[in-house]
């Protein structure tokens, strides 16, 4: 996979089309990686001890890698 974390990515394909992120971490093995502020999704997460709240939490789902490309890679 040439996708790394912090690079810039625009999707190409998806109902995110057109959107641009910083990859936040990578599924070498399922080829999917997740952008930072695109496809979110809602979670219910339950309160545990150590958390102050629980409650529906927005966060990011993988997307495959082929539906994105790279627009800057970050410095190595």
């Amino acid at each position: 996979m040439k996708i790394r974390k912090d690079d810039v990515v625009k999707v190409i394909a998806g109902a995110d089309r057109g959107k641009q992120g910083r990859v936040i971490r990578t599924v070498p093995g399922a080829d999917r990686i997740f952008v930072e502020k695109v496809r979110l999704v809602k979670r219910h997460k339950k309160q545990v001890q150590g958390q102050a709240t629980g409650g529906i939490v927005e966060m990011e789902a993988a997307i495959h890698v082929s539906n994105v490309k790279v627009v800057s890679k970050a410095s190595r």
